[in-house]
C-alpha cells in the first residue's frame, strides 16, 4: 500500500523543503559514505523503528549488487537515540538496539530479503514533545527532527454506515497532521458448499487521500457493491453474511506528506524529480504518523440491497 503508507514501516514519501534539503547528486562522483535513514514515529506504538542503510557503489548491475546485504548494511552497530524536548526541558533519551526481521517478502523491494536489520526501541512517546533523532556513525553525526501527529477521532458515521446513497466519512483534525488516507474494511463470513467450516473474510476499499484540512472524505455508495462484485470470488451456491465495517483514517505529518507528494509526481523522462530529505548528514525521511479506527455496521437497507439486488454474491440476511 503506497496507500498503506501508514501501515507500512518504511516508505518513500514527502516533506516541506528545508534548508537541509539537497538536489545535488553526482552518479559518477567518488564513493562517499552516505547514510540512508527512514523512520516514522507514532504515539500509539509501544515500539519505534528506524531503518538505517548506506548508499553503495560497485561495478556491474546495481540491481544485482542490491541483493547483497553487505552492499547496503553497515558492518557495525551505529549509536542511535531519540531526544525528546517538552516545554524546553529534555526528556530521558531513548536508546535504540538492532534486530533482524525475517519476514521481508520477495517483491517488497529490489533489495535483499527475507532478512533485514532495523533499529528499534521500546518507547512511550509524548505527542506534546518534539523529538530529535541522533545517529553517531563512527564519529559522524546524523540528525533530524519531527513533531508528533496528535490523536483524533472519527465522528461520522456513528454506529451504522449506509451504501444505499452517497455519503462521507468525517473526522476531527489532528495536531501536526496534514495528509489523511481513508480505508474501509468490510468483514464477512463465507460458507462454501461441501465445507463444514464458515470462514471469516474481508475486503479493503481505499477511499482516497485528503490534504485540504476539511476532515472529510466523500464516497459513492454504489462503488461499495461494485467493489464486492469485483473482489469476491463467484462460487455457485455460496452463502455469505455481512459483518462489521472497520473505518480507518491514517494521518501523516506535513513532512511526510510533502515527501510523498514529490515521489508521487509525474516521473516521466521529461520531469526532473527533486531529491527531498530532512536528514542532516544523510538522506531519507524522519516524520510522524497516527491512525484512528472505528467499527460500524451496515444499515438494514444496505444489507437488503446487498441481498436482493446482488444475488450473485450469495449474501443472506442475518440469522436472528
Amino acid at each position: 500500500m503506497k496507500k498503506v503508507l501508514f501501515g507500512l514501516l518504511f516508505i518513500t514519501g514527502g516533506f516541506t523543503f528545508l534548508n537541509s534539503c539537497s538536489t545535488d547528486f553526482d552518479l559518477y562522483a567518488d564513493y562517499k559514505d552516505i547514510s540512508v535513514v527512514y523512520g516514522l514515529l507514532d504515539t500509539s506504538d509501544d515500539t519505534s523503528w528506524i531503518k538505517i542503510t548506506k548508499a553503495f557503489t560497485g561495478p556491474g548491475n546495481a540491481l544485482l549488487i542490491a541483493k547483497n546485504p553487505d552492499s547496503s548494511n553497515y558492518s557495525y552497530k551505529l549509536d542511535v537515540k531519540l531526544q525528546g524536548v517538552k516545554n524546553g526541558n529534555n526528556l530521558p533519551p531513548i536508546v535504540f538496539d538492532t534486530i533482524t526481521i525475517h519476514n521481508k517478502r520477495p517483491g517488497d523491494s529490489t533489495f535483499y530479503f527475507p532478512d533485514q536489520v532495523v533499529y528499534f526501541a521500546k518507547t512511550g512517546l509524548d505527542y506534546n514533545a518534539k523529538y530529535k533523532l541522533i545517529i553517531n556513525n563512527d564519529g559522524k553525526e546524523i540528525t533530524s527532527e519531527t513533531d508528533l501527529v496528535g490523536d483524533f477521532t472519527i465522528s461520522r458515521p456513528n454506529k451504522f454506515i449506509s451504501f444505499t446513497n452517497d455519503s462521507e466519512i468525517k473526522w476531527s483534525l489532528a495536531e501536526n497532521g496534514k495528509r489523511y488516507e481513508v480505508f474501509l474494511v468490510f468483514n464477512y463470513q463465507e460458507l462454501i458448499p461441501g465445507n463444514a467450516d464458515t470462514l471469516n473474510k474481508k475486503t479493503t476499499w481505499f477511499l482516497g487521500t485528503d490534504t485540504d484540512d476539511n476532515g472529510s472524505r466523500a464516497y459513492v455508495g454504489e462503488t461499495f457493491y461494485n467493489l464486492l462484485e469485483t473482489e469476491l470470488e463467484s462460487i455457485p451456491n455460496v452463502k455469505r453474511w455481512a459483518g462489521t465495517v472497520n473505518l480507518i483514517v491514517a494521518c501523516g505529518s506535513e513532512i511526510l506528506n510533502n515527501y510523498l507528494e514529490i515521489n508521487e509526481a509525474d516521473n516521466s523522462l521529461l520531469t526532473e524529480v527533486p531529491v527531498y530529505t530532512n536528514i542532516k548528514g544523510g538522506t531519507g525521511v524522519f516524520a510522524s504518523r497516527h491512525s484512528t479506527f472505528k467499527d460500524v455496521l451496515l444499515t438494514p437497507k444496505s444489507i437488503e440491497m446487498l441481498v436482493e439486488d446482488y444475488p450473485g454474491l450469495g449474501f443472506r440476511y442475518p440469522v436472528k
